[in-house]
């Protein structure tokens, strides 16, 4: 089967690797003149299924009016006159109960555990390398009631296959000793021994080389414009170079992250994924004191701030800012993210010399990611994997590729496709 592969950020190589895999011919078009250039570029650096906990959830609402007029806030929305995201935000609240918080989190583990199976057998079929570190995720809790909160969720993960080991101050600091100089602000955590980390961007780069020796034509520097489509079938694709055509194509994967439902609107197609601008910083580890920096990638789940360690980087990435399509950075809060890093990590670093970021992640209002049919008989999507895209990356691109090629996927994708938000 001749398949186009929209987009060559981490899900969409991961989807054409997959593809490729299976006996297909695959082209890749991406506007970068690179994969892995745009959200997948300086992520947070973690497969991280133990953070499958939606955004929306009970608790969600009322801490958000608290973070109001906080540039440090974990999440925040710059107010615009833009109905996408008020029409997302109004599914998000919906989204904010305890049980649908219990229905999102077992899908969106479901695709999270089973993505880190196949992104290991991806390390045993390739050997890539990518500043992978197999040593677990620690949560930590500086908050006696949010950490109170953590273990019934960390005992729900469990029981759908994530383990979170419920730790005392003393196991964190002994799972980290990294954490010792700031043990004093903890009251406890949770450990995920078969969470990993490792750089996105690398492996990206990395797989994308892969499948182009597997026969994988990339075509970078392409604009996508629009998508031409008549009933219930997809006649083709308007780039800045030219249209391709159906003709010469028997199925086309929409993997364009947050730009995807700009290209399904015009189609009558309402896809409730929003941009959320994420921030990172990467710091240069200290080679004079190479214990600093934490080993052992680490969530702060009060802050929402990731920590991973990358060879001699240590990347640092956390919060969510609603402000439609908007990459630049900004200061205050990137460098919120730098100082929560060296006041829990002191001599992690050189600051001085620390990296800023920012890139925007495709969400839903539910968090669960959106992968499979549409109403078009010729058009697979894979998106809006939000926070986790590199988490959910290689099982989200298996699960399509099975689809492509008439297979029965390994999970059950009921609950995962567009037809949710009909």
């Amino acid at each position: 089967m001749r398949v186009l592969v929209l987009g060559a950020g981490v899900v969409g190589v991961t989807t054409a690797y997959w593809l490729a895999k299976a006996g297909h011919q695959v082209v890749v078009l991406d506007r970068q003149l690179g994969p892995g250039l745009e959200t997948s570029f300086a992520n947070g650096g973690q497969i991280s299924a133990s953070h499958a906990d939606p955004w929306a959830g009970p608790a969600t609402p009322l801490k958000a009016l608290k973070w109001l007029g906080r540039e440090d806030a974990p999440l925040i929305i710059r107010p615009r006159l833009d109905f996408a995201m008020f029409g997302w935000c109004l599914r998000f609240l919906a989204n904010c109960t305890a049980a649908r918080n219990r229905v999102n989190t077992e899908r969106i583990l479901r695709v999270a555990v089973y993505s880190r199976q196949c992104l290991a057998q991806i390390r045993a079929d390739t050997g890539i390398a990518y500043d992978q570190a197999e040593r677990g995720i620690l949560h930590v809790y500086s908050d006696a009631k949010e950490f109170e909160a953590a273990v019934p969720k960390a005992a729900l993960m469990t029981r759908y296959g994530c383990i979170r080991e419920v730790l005392d101050v003393e196991g964190c600091v002994a799972r980290e000793p990294a954490l010792a100089e700031s043990r004093h602000k903890l009251v406890g955590g949770t450990y995920s021994p078969d969470d990993e980390s490792g750089d996105a961007y690398k492996f990206t780069a990395g797989l994308a080389d892969i499948c182009r020796g597997m026969g994988v034509q990339f075509r970078y520097g392409t604009q996508v414009r629009r998508l031409i489509a008549h009933r219930n079938h997809l006649l083709g694709v308007v780039t800045d170079g030219g249209t391709l055509n159906a003709d010469d194509y028997d199925l086309f994967v929409l993997a364009m992250g947050s730009y995807t439902p700009l290209l399904l609107k015009p189609l009558g197609v309402r896809l409730p994924v929003y941009p959320a601008k994420g921030y990172s910083v990467t710091i240069p580890t200290a080679p004079e004191n190479p214990g600093g920096a934490p080993r052992v990638a680490i969530i702060d789940d009060e802050r929402k701030i990731v920590y991973s360690r990358l060879g001699d980087r240590l990347r640092v990435a956390g919060t969510a800012e609603l402000t439609g399509y908007d990459t630049s950075l900004s200061g205050a809060r990137a460098h919120s993210i730098l100082t929560a890093a060296m006041d829990l990590f002191p001599r992690c670093g050189d600051a001085s010399r620390a990296e800023f970021w920012a890139g925007l992640r495709p969400t839903t209002p539910d968090s669960v990611p959106v992968i499979g049919r549409t109403r078009f008989e010729n058009l697979l999507i894979n998106t809006g994997h939000g926070t986790l895209g590199w988490t959910m990356s290689a099982g989200a691109g298996r699960l399509v590729a099975d689809l492509a090629s008439g297979k029965d996927p390994d999970i059950d994708l009921d609950g995962l496709g567009i037809d949710r938000f009909a």
